[in-house]
């Protein structure tokens, strides 16, 4: 196991706390092999023996047809009669009305609880219900580019950062598919495998979905405008022009569920000078950019919005609320605020010409604070401070601890 500090030191930060532990994100980026990094913490670092630790994954088959009750009555006996059990609870959203059991343990018993799951209806209404103010919870994200030279670097040899970041974006973060030397067909063949098995078990199989063909077609539609601000509208007007009706509260429905599924990031637009957020042209990001690639073939063209996908994920991973910001006639890419930090970032894959020079850094000078400014490129020479804003590279951003 490749250790990713990044989740583990924060979430042993509520060990042995009365917080309910909850970890999500898409399927495969690593969260069972996060609660298994917490259990050797647990037994290395705090010397807790083996058989205070229960884990179950209830995806499996053995858990098929279980009940709520069942699990109850199966975990209690599993509880150790003196002294605290911890409780790891894998892929639980499986089991209906998994929350009253999660309660009931958390409310009734000496436990400290860890539980993952691979679709936000973990994060509904009914957790709010039953463990208000009890929980904490964690967002697992594929891995960051420095873990994926770290997953790399443990089987060949890994470049320099900058050349390193082409085949970051060629092949995605998915954990799995950076233990060994995959190549790009293999990668891709695993990328879709997970892509499948999370439309068909988490969107399609859940949500009674009849129209699998439909469905497809948004997720084509938006996969090929990752970066693009579009409406449910622009993407029904689409189909119409293929002659495939589609009603705006149909295709709307889809984006619901696919961003349930984490498989897709809605990044809305704020207006710099209203202070609001905007509710129509939003933008939507994946949650892998090796997922465009294995579902519609990589392309060259689609560089550009891969890298801003990256920066948009990476600002979030580091604990930022993104939007993109609207300012008068122009949009910044990204405005990111976490607790009383904001920074601001445009992202252009090359500065290749004076038109394009003037269009990233005249948004930026049009806001009048005192907020760090980013210009992020893949130029070979990008650095410097231009009137306040600096220019870096887009492989030296993700890597910085400047923000």
């Amino acid at each position: 196991m490749i250790d990713r500090p990044l989740y583990v030191d924060k979430i042993m930060a509520y060990t042995d706390t009365p917080f309910v532990k909850i970890l999500t994100g898409v399927r495969r980026c690593g969260k069972s092999t996060i609660l298994k990094m917490i259990m050797e913490r647990l037994k290395t670092e705090r010397n807790i023996p083996a058989e205070r630790m229960v884990s179950c994954r209830y995806d499996s088959m053995e858990f098929e047809d279980m009940t709520a009750k069942q699990m109850y009555a199966q975990l209690k006996e599993r509880l150790c009669p003196d002294g605290k059990t911890y409780l790891f609870l894998d892929e639980v959203q499986e089991i209906k009305g998994w929350e009253k059991v999660v309660n009931s343990l958390a409310s009734d018993f000496d436990v400290d609880l860890y539980i993952t799951g691979s679709n936000s209806r973990m994060m509904s209404s009914e957790i709010s219900t039953y463990l208000t103010g009890r929980y904490v919870s964690f967002r697992i994200f594929t891995l960051s580019f420095r873990e994926y030279l770290t997953f790399r670097s443990k089987f060949t040899t890994v470049g320099e950062p900058k050349a390193e970041l082409a085949d970051y974006v060629r092949l995605g973060g998915f954990p799995a598919t950076h233990l060994q030397a995959f190549s790009q067909d293999e990668i891709y063949t695993v990328v879709r495998d997970i892509y499948n098995s999370t439309i068909f078990s988490d969107i399609v199989k859940r949500n009674q979905v009849r129209k699998i063909d439909q469905l497809e077609r948004v997720v084509k539609y938006t996969f090929n405008n990752v970066g693009n601000t579009f409406s449910a509208k622009s993407i029904a007007d689409y189909l119409k022009a293929e002659r495939r009706s589609l009603d705006n509260e149909t295709v709307y429905g889809y984006l619901e569920k696919l961003e349930k599924a984490y498989l897709l990031h809605r990044c809305s637009r704020y207006d710099l000078q209203g202070k609001e957020i905007l509710k129509t042209q939003e933008k939507f990001y994946l949650a892998d950019v090796a997922l465009r690639y294995s579902v519609l073939g990589y392309n060259t063209d689609s560089v550009a919005s891969s890298l801003e996908n990256i920066v948009y994920l990476e600002l979030c991973r580091r604990g930022y609320t993104v939007n993109v910001g609207k300012n008068r006639d122009g949009e910044i890419d990204f405005v990111a605020v976490r607790q009383n930090e904001k920074i601001y970032v445009q992202v252009t894959q090359e500065i290749n010409s004076e038109k394009t020079e003037k269009r990233e850094y005249e948004r930026l000078l049009e806001i009048h604070d005192n907020y760090p400014k980013y210009v992020l490129t893949t130029d070979e020479f990008a650095g410097g401070n231009y009137e306040g804003i600096k220019t870096m590279h887009i492989a030296d951003f993700l890597l910085s601890s400047e923000y």
